[in-house]
């Protein structure tokens, strides 16, 4: 009688949806994380020497480092999440080690998070959702809470890829102009479906919007893409929003320009820091000038039911001696 075949050891380094987690203990020999605390870096050193599969999340810190002290039996990181830059690709790649994500799939959560802030930031709703309940309405009057209208406006959008063209089309419906920058030029015929102005200068760009909205992927060259010198280009009554990276943004220059009144406010779902947030964007929250939420841009049910469904995917294929669907190169970064 032939012997079963040994099950993969997984190991995942955060709670996941029911489904994915029931799912993987079916599949794999899956140790969960049914208390949910992030990993300490013992931790993450225990499993990568032990493990076959690792499954970490956007917030497991995976370097070389750490890459460095990984067992022999470690040939997959199936990430749970769309960016990478938790983990040193080029490093598992020198060990021989899989990376894969889970993109795609967060497209339209993360886009109408976007238009959901930018829309929170414009029309104050924070600061009106608070009144009710402080027991502060007067009543309606013709002057008071006055926030400022979308419609007409001029967007521009940094990283035209899923995301930011998903934004652009919901943006369009809002009767906003569109307006991009990218690494490179999107196809003529998706400029002319979203009715989309390309600049090739981000400088040029940004100097001309009444809303900017960030959708590249954090790496080296985008740290700080927005930078003191480039916040500084934006017009008094130009909004940022942000819910991709919060690296890209040098948070305390955007801080310094709206406390200044220099750029009219903000909505920011990610943080240079997390989950450590700047004190002076969180005392401009509480002045109403701000809009702060705790990277939520893609926790939807439907979104992560998603996301584990590509990562089981991404095992499976490549236990079975296959290419992952979602196998991350350097060159892709």
């Amino acid at each position: 009688m032939m012997a079963a075949r040994k099950k993969p050891l997984v190991v995942v380094t955060r709670r996941l949806p029911n489904a994915t987690e029931t799912r993987m203990r079916e599949l794999f020999d899956a140790e969960l994380n049914l208390d949910d605390k992030a990993m300490g870096t013992a931790e993450l050193a225990d499993a990568v020497r032990r493990a076959e599969v690792l499954v970490p999340t956007v917030t497991d810190e995976i370097d070389a480092s750490l890459l460095a002290q990984a067992g022999p039996d470690l040939r997959l990181i199936a990430n749970f999440g769309n960016g990478v830059d938790n983990i040193d690709v080029q490093a598992a790649l020198a060990r021989g080690i899989t990376v894969t994500n889970t993109p795609g799939v967060l497209t339209d959560d993360t886009a109408d998070m976007t238009m959901a802030l930018m829309m929170a930031v414009a029309r104050r709703l924070p600061e009106g959702a608070r009144v009710i309940p402080h027991d502060e309405w007067a009543g309606w009057s013709p002057t008071w809470m006055l926030g400022r209208r979308v419609t007409g406006k001029r967007l521009g959008i940094v990283g035209m890829g899923r995301i930011g063209q998903a934004v652009a089309k919901r943006a369009r419906a809002f009767g906003l102009s569109i307006h991009y920058h990218n690494r490179r030029r999107v196809p003529v015929a998706i400029e002319e479906e979203l009715e989309a102005t390309y600049w090739d200068s981000l400088d040029q760009m940004l100097a001309r919007m009444d809303i900017v909205t960030v959708h590249c992927p954090h790496t080296p060259a985008t740290y700080h893409l927005l930078s003191a010198r480039r916040l500084k280009l934006l017009r008094p009554q130009a909004l940022v929003v942000n819910t991709a990276r919060g690296e890209i943004i040098d948070e305390n220059a955007l801080a310094r320009l709206v406390e200044s009144g220099d750029i009219a406010g903000a909505g920011l779902d990610v943080f240079e820091h997390e989950p450590s947030v700047n004190p002076r964007l969180i005392k401009l929250a509480r002045q109403g000038r701000v809009v702060l939420l705790p990277h939520m841009g893609s926790a939807t049910e439907e979104g992560r039911n998603d996301m584990g469904e590509k990562v089981i995917m991404n095992i499976r294929t490549f236990m079975d001696g296959h290419r992952p669907p979602d196998r991350v190169l350097p060159s892709m970064l």
